[in-house]
């Protein structure tokens, strides 16, 4: 298997990452030595906070349920008696001008349910992810936007609400991007200073390989910028 611990530390250092990066698996069986997450949890991307904080464990259909925004992404059907959650809190959205129902169709899903999912910071991960989670600061996300680029893979334009598309979206290769919306924030603590990237598990290894580079070529055209600032700026 890659070297996740590697992969996990350089771009921890690069990066400046002050949260672990998050690797997400979708299985049909769970690994072993793996085990459930136990309790309940508001949210689906509540799970990431849990494994950036250095847990491992995996979810279920139901463990989702909480979220019917995170399981219409996650392509989780809401129970019965629970169906009218999904439409009450997209009815709420709309109703204080949140987003407009027809934008829903184009939210992008998984392409179907997954029996178990798995979360567990990178370099902990029992097997190779189908998506690694980035939080970090613009100038630091940047770095891996250029990586990905050098490595010809697919950047999708930044995305907004809700944050959790970011995943099902970065699936069809290469990384996607979110501001973060509200919900994800008050859920996750993460700082109003940060966003998050989302890289497709298949392409890691490739654009992790490409950092150093585009890390060295951004000291240097600092540099060349500072110089025109210095010689060209007359006010």
């Amino acid at each position: 298997m890659t070297d996740y611990t590697q992969i996990e530390r350089r771009l921890t250092d690069v990066l400046r990452l002050s949260r672990r990066p998050v690797a997400i698996a979708f299985r049909e069986t769970v690994p072993a030595g793996t085990e459930q997450l136990l309790g309940s949890q508001p949210s689906g991307c509540s799970f990431w906070r849990l494994a950036a904080a250095g847990r491992v464990f995996y979810t279920v259909p139901s463990d989702h349920y909480n979220c019917p925004i995170g399981s219409y992404t996650h392509n989780i059907a809401l129970p019965a008696e629970r169906e009218s959650e999904l439409m009450g809190t997209l009815g709420l959205m709309v109703d204080i001008g949140y987003i407009r129902m027809e934008e829903v169709p184009g939210v992008p899903r998984l392409p179907k349910t997954p029996p178990f999912t798995i979360y567990a910071p990178l370099s902990q991960t029992p097997v190779d992810p189908d998506a690694i989670v980035l939080a970090g600061t613009p100038g630091n996300l940047m770095l891996v936007h250029e990586a990905a680029t050098r490595a010809a893979k697919n950047v999708l334009p930044l995305l907004g609400r809700p944050t959790c598309m970011a995943i099902p979206a970065a699936l069809s290769g290469g990384i996607a991007s979110s501001l973060g919306c509200i919900g994800n924030r008050v859920y996750t603590g993460i700082a109003d200073d940060h966003f998050y990237t989302v890289v497709a598990g298949k392409d890691l290894e490739e654009i992790a390989g490409e950092i150093d580079t585009i890390v060295s070529a951004n000291a240097q055209l600092a540099e060349y910028h500072q110089g025109r600032r210095a010689a060209l700026a007359s006010a």
